[in-house]
């Protein structure tokens, strides 16, 4: 069983872009934006050059991350939606090609297992 719901994958699968947050061993934060794709219970995503981003200096020393895919449904009526993915991220090489691969410790979730109008019920859960 997946760690995401149907819903929820069908929704990353929807999305483009997600936003990857990591930190310095420090705790100086980035933020990037970047493509992504679902495999099995992880989040992939890697880039060009990723071994030139701050984010694949930071993974190196401390793989706590954040990552963010979220959206309007509408703006009339305003109806935000998303995943944010708490967990941890390694580098790993595919074809001498490095990327990343995220395992969500923790899911939160609004307006995608639940879609009734109005405010969106934010649910969280420990999955690892």
């Amino acid at each position: 069983m997946s760690v995401f719901t149907s819903a929820e994958l069908d929704y990353l699968k929807s999305q483009p872009l997600m936003r990857f947050a990591s930190a310095s061993a420090s705790g100086r934060p980035d933020v990037a934006p970047v493509v992504f794709e679902i495999d099995g219970d992880d989040v992939l995503t890697a880039g060009f050059d990723i071994t030139h981003t701050v984010r694949y200096k930071n993974i190196q020393s401390n793989p706590r991350v954040s990552v963010v895919v979220d959206d309007l449904a509408s703006v009339n009526p305003w109806s935000p939606r998303g995943i944010k993915i708490i967990g941890t991220a390694i580098i790993e090489e595919i074809d001498g090609s490095p990327r990343f691969r995220i395992s969500p410790e923790v899911i939160i979730s609004w307006a995608i297992n639940d879609t009734t109008p109005g405010i969106p019920k934010m649910e969280r859960r420990k999955v690892r």
